[in-house]
């Protein structure tokens, strides 16, 4: 983790939370405790469910239990001190306290970015290439992606971690949104950001960009491949296996890409943006994925039965 500068005497910040909504504090915690315990527990619930039935021991779950174990972490980022301040706990956070939270955000962020192209390539290989699937998607090309995936995305939060807080901060110390994150530390920098500002972004929108190019390849290749099936029940088979996918990529790459890739910013609407990418969308994977796809409804029925049998027991 980059260490401050020398020249740095801002040694924490505040919070400043989310701009006009003063007044509902009370309605916001139970809201977001709320989406944050369904988040906790149904991504666990999924991640063990997985863990357990062995016919889910395949590529595409391998990679859905580890989004379920990144869709704990990420809200875990900023989840817990948003929600202390809202009981009317201190604002403040540590300078090492927010430059954490960056890193971590970008790290999970990242990751999880890639862990949606190496997705959508594992289900490219199986309508595409079914034959070969099993060949192509052995164990060790799997952990080999998922490595990449961890080690990708601490490379990117490391780089932008290193940016922002290489420089100093001796001025103002109020962080306009609820968590730190590259457009609300780096204008209370007193130093010039350009060069950090310009890499930074042009870091977070190569990976972005790059990432959902690299998405739409492997789906423009898979929507030609399910045209190309004869029958109707075979077409609307093989893209029932894309949709839970599809909708998270959405859920996604929407919020990112309106934080991130538009030239004006909104501390409002950036906050509100943040919201859903923090706190609802990892809420709603389990959903997603346990609605649209039969072997996880399944498994997750065995899994209460064998609960239930045992607690008769």
């Amino acid at each position: 983790m980059p260490v401050a500068s020398n020249y740095t005497s801002v040694m924490e910040f505040i919070l400043l939370g989310i701009p006009n909504t003063e007044g509902l504090e009370n309605m916001l915690f139970v809201l977001f405790l709320a989406f944050y315990l369904f988040t906790l527990l149904g991504n666990l619930l999924i991640f063990l469910t997985i863990l357990v039935s062995s016919n889910l021991h395949t590529p595409m779950y391998f990679f859905l239990g580890n989004l379920s174990v990144f869709d704990i972490f990420f809200p875990s980022v900023s989840s817990p001190k948003m929600m202390l301040y809202l009981m009317g706990q201190s604002r403040t956070i540590s300078y090492q306290g927010c430059a954490c939270q960056l890193f971590f955000y970008h790290f999970l962020g990242g990751t999880e970015c890639f862990l949606y192209t190496v997705m959508a390539y594992d289900r490219f290989v199986a309508i595409c290439h079914p034959l070969r699937y099993t060949v192509i998607m052995n164990r060790r090309v799997c952990t080999g992606l998922t490595l990449g995936t961890w080690l990708g995305g601490c490379l990117h939060g490391s780089i932008l971690t290193f940016l922002v807080f290489k420089l100093p901060y001796c001025g103002s110390n109020e962080v306009d949104n609820f968590f730190c994150d590259i457009p609300v530390v780096l204008p209370l920098a007193c130093a010039d950001t350009s060069l950090a500002q310009t890499v930074s972004f042009t870091n977070v929108d190569v990976v972005t960009l790059t990432c959902f190019f690299l998405i739409l390849t492997s789906y423009g290749h898979i929507v030609l491949s399910i045209l190309k099936i004869s029958t109707a029940e075979g077409r609307r088979r093989a893209f029932s296996t894309c949709s839970a996918h599809l909708m998270s990529i959405f859920l996604f790459y929407g919020p990112v890409m309106l934080i991130y890739l538009r030239p004006a910013s909104s501390p409002w609407l950036d906050s509100v943006i943040q919201v859903l990418n923090n706190i609802v969308t990892p809420s709603l994977n389990p959903l997603i994925y346990t609605l649209r796809n039969k072997d996880v409804k399944l498994a997750l029925r065995k899994v209460f039965t064998q609960m239930v049998h045992i607690s008769g027991v």
